[in-house]
């Protein structure tokens, strides 16, 4: 969801529509979603919750919108580059992937990948090859021979599954992101170095920033120059929320002021309805994090 501040009168995008992750279908193909046929592209919106300053429609609701095609965002393209994961060896988590320390292996799916709750266990649906018009990036969480444990995008929060490991290239990242919601700072790591401690403008007590594990999913053009140069769509969906502008979802993004320069200050503040703000040139230092890297949203003491 874009953030629609406190500002902007508008709340975050988090939703329950086709993509909120049931048991039966986890995205836009499975068992109660067949897969679609091919065709021409397909313009999409990716709703995030609207800013202070978002766009006000004739009900006096600000909302964002993102057009994004089902071959890709139409805005800059989201990183998915990296390093090739090696296997095996020290560091191997049960049996599969190995790292050195400060990287996060990422699955690159394929197209569309069976869901199982264990591996090898009844098939439980489908993780999307693609979502919200970009290629799917997903952290591993864990791996076992042939099989990895990957975070979702889609609903409920911080879900998981495991995919069989044929159906995805792996890749690395060596960013992380971190959101600390009691001191209202966003925080980058490379090689868990930190570049970049920013202020943030969170979401109000009554549509609040959600806590939990997540990841980049996508990087979506802006719908105006008050969200900066991109949105970066992350996968956390609002908690009070559930259709943003009639979309079907509320996902937290993360961009620029939308006009509270002044209030998010040197010290952050509680600004939006569940997205986070940063200043320009703060956004601008994310550009480079790929998609499927973690993000960490902690509402306790220091990170």
């Amino acid at each position: 969801m874009h953030d629609a501040g406190a500002e902007s009168g508008s709340g975050p995008e988090s939703g329950s529509g086709p993509e909120s992750g049931s048991a039966e279908s986890l995205g836009p193909a499975g068992p109660s979603n067949p897969a679609r046929p091919r065709g021409p592209a397909v313009t999409r919106r990716v709703v995030v919750l609207g800013g202070a300053a978002a766009v006000t429609l004739g009900s006096g609701v600000a909302a964002l919108v993102l057009a994004v095609t089902r071959g890709g965002a139409d805005g800059p393209a989201s990183p998915r580059g990296g390093a090739a994961v090696p296997t095996g060896g020290p560091g191997q988590a049960t049996g599969g992937v190995g790292l050195a320390a400060g990287l996060t292996p990422i699955a690159q799916l394929r197209g569309d990948s069976a869901a199982f709750d264990v591996p090898g266990g009844p098939r439980r649906g489908t993780v999307p090859g693609r979502w919200r018009g970009a290629p799917s990036a997903l952290p591993v969480l864990e791996s076992q021979p042939g099989w990895l444990r990957v975070r979702l995008a889609q609903r409920p929060n911080e879900s998981a599954a495991w995919i069989r490991s044929t159906d995805a290239a792996l890749v690395t990242s060596s960013h992380r992101i971190e959101i600390d919601l009691t001191e209202r700072r966003l925080r980058l790591y490379d090689r868990e170095v930190q570049v970049l401690d920013a202020p943030a403008g969170i979401g109000v007590d009554d549509h609040p920033t959600p806590a939990g594990e997540y990841f980049v999913a996508l990087f979506a053009p802006p719908p105006d120059p008050g969200y900066g140069d991109f949105v970066l769509v992350t996968s956390a969906h609002s908690t009070t929320i559930t259709d943003w502008d009639s979309s079907g979802d509320a996902i937290v993004g993360i961009h620029g002021p939308l006009g509270s320069e002044v209030a998010i200050g040197r010290d952050g503040a509680q600004v939006s309805h569940g997205c986070v703000r940063l200043q320009r040139a703060d956004l601008a230092r994310l550009r480079v994090v790929p998609a499927g890297s973690p993000i960490k949203i902690r509402s306790g003491s220091t990170i």
